[in-house]
């Protein structure tokens, strides 16, 4: 039976650019079919027919493949110069039934690479390795020859950088099968996991002579953030940054070079995954084997400031031993914010040991612990309600920081200036440098607050209100603001009063300024009272109401006495007319 291949005109593989003669030489190939049993006299082109060489000339091999007429057949088809050779059998691609001439045309070279491509998809699976040749550059890579033309892809050529293809061109090489697409008749191939497997096959043989705890030299190859990678002996080593000293560095570039030869330790070796850990510093002692005896916490310590950080100092101690002065550490008066406001790197100081981690690596010290702590006496020296003079230091929208003492501040807060004012800001009433009177309010020692009171000098006027202006009582006092509901009164004790709107007078009128103004003078009548609140209510109208009934009372009672002697006249003239 015949057996007809499916070949697809559109399977050519991706981002290849074939060259047009190529690709029409594949469209006439695609739907190849092969010769058959019976009569091939009827056949169309596009089959691989079995022939015999029945002349041959300079150029062409002439084949009688049993059809109408011989066909002619290149002789550079012929890659194997062997098979021609009179009466020899041979396969041809059917590919016109009938030519220009009027003969049937044929092609070697088309049913050689049909006969190539079967015995690829018989004999090949992906994985497997084949050998080819680099025939051309195409767009993303390199065309190679195994038989069929693969797609070997840039990325899959070489293990290195590569600068130029063409030094692969007409080259050959064993390659690896990625991917076989029977559909699209593609394959894409590999050169670069070869590479990688027979590096990794003699890694591995290099491997089985390492053995941890061994000393080796190794070249630094290169430096990054996390340490150095060494070539030992042929195999790439790491040497992690926290296993290059017992000392703390923020860069390797502070300890090597590229090009330098060092001597390691080999510290771990991963078959599996072909890695080799190394270490410099396991060569050496532990330096803190001992810390916690050599250091405990209250010892006193010497040192030079090796290295500055947002949060503090580091401090060497001895020789791979260093400590951390925390910024919080650094005073017990002054906040600080920048370690370098307190310190530069170089610096000999002396600190307190605080505690030690040994597994941490790590030792916190303090420099303020070698001074007596202010704050402990601060409660017998500023007891609560004691009086204070201090200097303004500061303002903020809360309140004014005064200094008590150098490094003992104190808050007097924007609800304590005033019993009275409603104070927006404490430059309403102070400013920068100015000395003032103040009385302790409270004292944390833990907190490292004092708090301050201004308005707790003189007495709250809140508390005798009642007595002092009972509701009923007569007021006066000064407009000191008009608003849409009424106005506000200073009186004459600095308290504030309100009259409203529906108080101020007691004839019809528009708005509040037609009647009253700011920075007039007015006497009204105390009508609610709320000294939790601090609120005044007061009314001119209830005021003028009262007045005007007294003057009413006055008029009538003059009108009385004028009437009397009247009636006397009248009387005694009665008599006398009697």
């Amino acid at each position: 039976m015949s057996k007809k291949h499916d070949w697809n005109s559109s399977n050519i593989i991706d981002d290849v650019d074939y060259h047009e003669e190529d690709a029409q030489a594949f469209r006439k190939l695609l739907g190849a079919k092969e010769q058959g049993e019976g009569s091939q006299s009827s056949l169309g082109s596009g089959y691989v027919l079995r022939g015999r060489i029945v002349e041959i000339t300079k150029d062409f091999v002439v084949i009688d493949v049993g059809l109408k007429s011989e066909g002619l057949v290149p002789i550079n088809e012929f890659t194997d110069l062997s098979e021609i050779a009179l009466g020899n059998e041979v396969e041809a691609f059917l590919d016109q039934t009938e030519g220009e001439d009027g003969q049937i045309v044929l092609s070697r070279d088309k049913a050689r690479r049909l006969r190539q491509w079967e015995n690829i998809v018989e004999n090949c699976t992906e994985g497997s390795i084949v050998t080819g040749k680099v025939m051309r550059k195409v767009k993303g890579g390199l065309m190679v020859d195994i038989g069929v033309e693969a797609f070997l892809p840039g990325s899959q050529i070489d293990n290195k950088r590569i600068k130029n293809l063409d030094e692969y061109l007409d080259k050959t090489y064993d390659f690896k099968i990625l991917k076989i697409n029977t559909d699209r008749k593609n394959i894409v191939v590999s050169r670069r996991e070869l590479l990688e497997e027979e590096r990794m096959s003699k890694k591995v043989e290099m491997l089985e002579n390492f053995h941890e705890g061994e000393i080796r030299h190794g070249i630094v190859k290169n430096i990054t953030d996390f340490g150095v990678f060494l070539d030992v002996d042929g195999v790439d080593g790491l040497l992690h940054i926290t296993d290059m000293t017992w000392k703390r560095i923020k860069h390797p570039s502070e300890m090597v070079a590229l090009g330098d030869k060092l001597e390691v330790i080999i510290l771990h070796v991963d078959k599996d995954k072909g890695r080799v850990a190394l270490g410099m510093k396991q060569k050496e002692s532990n330096p803190w084997e001992e810390i916690e005896k050599k250091y405990p916490p209250g010892t006193h310590v010497k040192g030079k400031v090796v290295s500055l950080v947002p949060y503090g100092a580091f401090m060497e101690i001895e020789s791979g031993i260093e400590g951390l002065i925390h910024v919080s550490e650094m005073s017990w008066t002054k906040t600080i914010n920048d370690p370098s406001e307190m310190l530069k790197k170089g610096d000999e100081v002396e600190a307190i040991v605080l505690s030690v981690q040994k597994d941490e690596g790590k030792i916190s010290l303090g420099m303020k612990q070698l001074e007596k702590n202010p704050w402990d006496e601060v409660e017998k020296k500023y007891p609560i309600g004691s009086g204070v003079t201090a200097e303004i230091r500061n303002l903020t929208n809360y309140g004014a920081f005064v200094e008590l003492e150098p490094g003992i501040d104190g808050l007097i807060h924007i609800s304590d200036l005033s019993w009275i004012k409603k104070v927006s800001h404490p430059s309403e009433v102070f400013k920068k440098g100015d000395k003032v009177e103040a009385v302790v309010l409270s004292v944390d020692k833990e907190n490292k607050k004092i708090t301050l009171g201004v308005k707790q000098l003189s007495e709250n006027p809140w508390e005798n209100t009642e007595k002092m202006m009972p509701v009923g009582s007569l007021v006066k006092g000064i407009v000191t603001k008009i608003t849409a509901f009424g106005a506000f009164v200073e009186l004459d004790n600095g308290l504030e009063g309100l009259i409203h709107v529906t108080e101020i007078s007691d004839k019809p009128f528009g708005k509040v300024e037609e009647v009253i103004s700011k920075g007039q003078e007015v006497t009204a009548k105390v009508i609610k009272l709320d000294p939790e609140h601090k609120k005044i209510s007061l009314s001119i109208k209830e005021y003028l109401i009262e007045k005007n009934k007294e003057n009413h009372d006055d008029i009538l009672v003059g009108e009385k006495k004028k009437r009397a002697p009247k009636k006397k006249k009248e009387k005694a003239a009665e008599e006398e007319n009697a």
